[in-house]
């Protein structure tokens, strides 16, 4: 195949990008699981005290939205995490509509 010197070839996904991937990843994993205490106080403490259903909503809302956009691009790095975190977000809202 001939390669044109004046537009050469890009490769589909540079060092930078998966660096970049890793990082996001690892980034969703640590969030979510630095998330698990707040649920864990709620339902093994039955405290939700200063828990704000607003704001854990709000994060439901957007992990169902990237959730979907995911799922559109086919990429897993944005739709697994979402799972995780519509799962944790399910729990803490539920949690502060019952103990709160």
């Amino acid at each position: 195949m001939h390669q044109n010197p004046i537009l050469p070839s890009v490769p589909t996904h540079s060092n930078s990008d998966v660096s970049l991937r890793r990082t996001l990843a690892a980034m969703s994993i640590f969030t979510l699981l630095m998330s698990i205490p707040q649920a864990l106080t709620i339902w093994v403490g039955h405290r939700a005290e200063g828990v704000s259903i607003l704001t854990w909503s709000t994060y439901f809302a957007s992990a169902v939205l990237w959730l979907w956009f995911g799922l559109r691009k086919h990429d897993k790095n944005i739709y697994l995490p979402c799972i995780g975190w519509i799962i944790v977000d399910v729990f803490i809202v539920l949690g502060a509509i019952i103990y709160g």
